[in-house]
Order: structure tokens, then sequence, then C-alpha cells
């Protein structure tokens, strides 16, 4: 235990504290919130803040900190959510027979590039994930006796992840065809709270006017990023494909309808099937970068559960698709900048290659629920 903190000890000061550029742009979010000025300034380029203005409120006490004291702070506070992802992960994964500690180690290796790049950024990506895997906690132990307090604490923490990052609401159509009523509610209620909270330092008018500001930098920036080599949406990936913006919304709006089609057979299959909430909300975990218009590649660490799950039922595939499987993976470890070189690289993530090689990890998935196996 000793040796590993000091190797990361080692990390954050020989290489981490160094960058961390993600988290220097939303400490000064932080700091901008304390002083009643906006956080949104287009002159900000390519390091905007984009995010809603109550998820400054997590920087807000940090901001008062010297920046290498902050930087420590939070660089710790994402290794503890990356460990902690991992074991819920473990946790959640549905099993009728004990689980090989394999899991613990296979998943997060496959997915290792990304959590160093979250950890190499200070983003606050394991932070929401945790959060929705301990929604995703509560909705499985849910049971005719208590899945009223359930449903409303899955709520509250789905109403958290969204104020931090409004990627969550790809779950908000999940509840309604789920009929989560208490959920959604319970979920709203944190959010509007959420929303309302920045007025304590703009002022009911000037906090409406913030949030305009939030809607009009994301509008007219977002376009901006759809070619850029680290994003891996899926309008990104049809934009870089076509080059044709207006070509692939129209391609984006198709493909995501099917998706969409997808998850809801799996939860119509899924009626009858114990613990059917968890394969479900890890196909939408890993859909969460791929939805968004700016779905960095390092979000995939979402992508955790529905590996997991994966490895776990790895012999219930056939062997030519297991062999497929592990190249899948291989691919995604593999594909490196140090690794594989500059050119190589460069046409790997121009052509968005990992775009495939998650979607097919959501056919990974839903074989298992068309299987009837999970």
């Amino acid at each position: 235990m000793i040796m590993i903190i000091v190797v990361f000890l080692l990390l954050f000061f020989f290489r981490v504290k160094n960058d961390m550029i993600d988290f220097q742009v939303n400490l000064e979010a932080g700091k901008r919130l304390r002083l009643a000025e906006t956080p949104y300034r287009f002159e900000d380029g390519h390091y905007m803040f984009k995010y809603l203005p109550s998820s400054a409120f997590l920087y807000l006490p940090l901001s008062y900190l010297p920046l290498d004291l902050a930087k420590g702070i939070w660089y710790f506070f994402i290794i503890f959510c990356s460990l902690a992802l991992i074991r819920l992960s473990f946790l959640l994964v549905p099993s009728t027979t004990e689980k090989s500690k394999w899991l613990m180690i296979i998943p997060p290796l496959i997915l290792i590039k990304y959590f160093l790049r979250e950890i190499d950024l200070g983003q606050i990506n394991t932070l929401v994930t945790l959060i929705l895997l301990i929604m995703v906690w509560y909705l499985d132990r849910q049971t005719n006796e208590r899945s009223y307090k359930e449903d409303i604490y899955a709520g509250l923490l789905w109403g958290l992840a969204v104020a931090l990052k409004p990627y969550a609401l790809i779950f908000l159509p999940y509840f309604l065809l789920k009929g989560k009523w208490r959920t959604l509610l319970s979920g709203m209620c944190i959010l509007s709270i959420a929303t309302l909270i920045p007025s304590l330092y703009y002022g009911l008018k000037g906090n409406f006017i913030v949030l305009n500001e939030w809607i009009s930098t994301l509008s007219q920036s977002t376009p901006t990023l759809l070619s850029t080599w680290d994003n891996i949406s899926i309008i990104a990936f049809f934009n870089k494909w076509t080059g044709d913006p207006k070509l692939s919304l129209v391609l984006t709006v198709i493909f995501l309808s099917i998706l969409a089609f997808l998850v809801l057979i799996l939860m119509i299959l899924g009626k009858r099937v114990e613990k059917a909430a968890i394969l479900e909300c890890s196909v939408l975990l890993i859909l969460i970068p791929l939805a968004s218009p700016l779905g960095w590649d390092y979000n995939l660490l979402m992508s955790i559960l529905g590996i997991m799950v994966i490895v776990h039922y790895f012999l219930y595939y056939t062997k030519i698709w297991r062999i497929v499987l592990v190249c899948n993976f291989l691919i995604i470890f593999f594909s490196v900048y140090d690794i594989i070189g500059k050119d190589l690289y460069s046409t790997f993530m121009s052509l968005s290659l990992t775009t495939l090689n998650f979607l097919a990890l959501i056919g990974y998935l839903a074989y298992l629920r068309f299987k009837k196996i999970c």
C-alpha cells in the first residue's frame, strides 16, 4: 500500500501537476462564481467552461487554495473515485456464481488509457460515473417493500449527476418508459435546486442571464468541435466520414433512433429478467459519450460496468465472437499514441474507429439479453 501511494505521488509531482488543464478551467469557473462573474467567455476559446453554473460549486472550496494544493486534492479524489467505481461495477455485475477476481483487473486494464487521460486532464467523469453507478445500485436493490425509498434515492443521485454533467440526461427517457415517476420527480427537484442555487451569487435575474450565456456559448462552440480527433461521438463519426455537417446530422438522427429502438427492445425483453436494470443501464452508460455531440474518448471510462458484464459472461459467446471480442479489446487497449506512433494513431482517430469499438460492445451486451443470459 505504501509503495502504491509513493507511485501516485511521484506520478503527480513529475507529470500530472504540470497538466490538469481541464481542472484549471473548472477551478477558474469556481473562482468566477465566487466573484459573481460569468464563467462563460468566448475569449477562453477551446478552454471555455461548458457545464451548468451549478457544477462550478464543486470547485468553489478549492478556489480558495493555492493551485498546486487544489490540484493535489483533486488528483487523489479522482483516483479514489476511479477505484470506487471499479469496485462498485464488480459488485453490480449480475451473477449466480462466484465472480472471478480478474473482473477487477481485466476491464480496468482495457480502459486504462481513458482513466489515465482523465487523471491527466483533471476531469470529473469518474465522479459522475460513480454517482450514476450508485444510482444503478439503488435501482437494482428495489423490492416491493422498499421501492419507494430506492426510487427517490436513485432520482436524487440522477439529478446530482445531471447538475454536474448534462450527459446524464440520457436516463430521462429510460425512467419515463420504466414509469419511474418518483425517480423523475426527485431528480428534477434536485436539478431545479442546482439550477437556481447560483442565484446566491448572481441574483435570480443574473442567474437566468448566466444560464442563457451557457446555452449560447455551448451552441456556438459545439459545431467547431465535431471534427476534433478525440471526439468519438456518433455525430463526429459521420462528420469525419462525410465531411458534410447537414448529412451528418441526418445520419446521426437515424442512427440514434435505431439505437433508441434497440434499448427499448432490451427493456421489453428484460421485463422478466432479474436485475434487468444493470445491463440496460450499462448500455446507456456506453451511449453517453456516443450520443452526446461533445463525447470525448476519455468519457468512455463510463463503459466499465458494461465491459465487466461482457467479460464475466465471456464463455457464453460462441468461439468466433470471443475471438472478435478479444481483438476489439486489444484494439481499444493498444490504440495509444505512444504505442502505435503518430501517423497510425492520427489515422485511427480521424476515422473515429473508437466509436465502432464501443458500438460493438453494445452489440455484445444486447446478445446477452436476446439469449436471456442476463
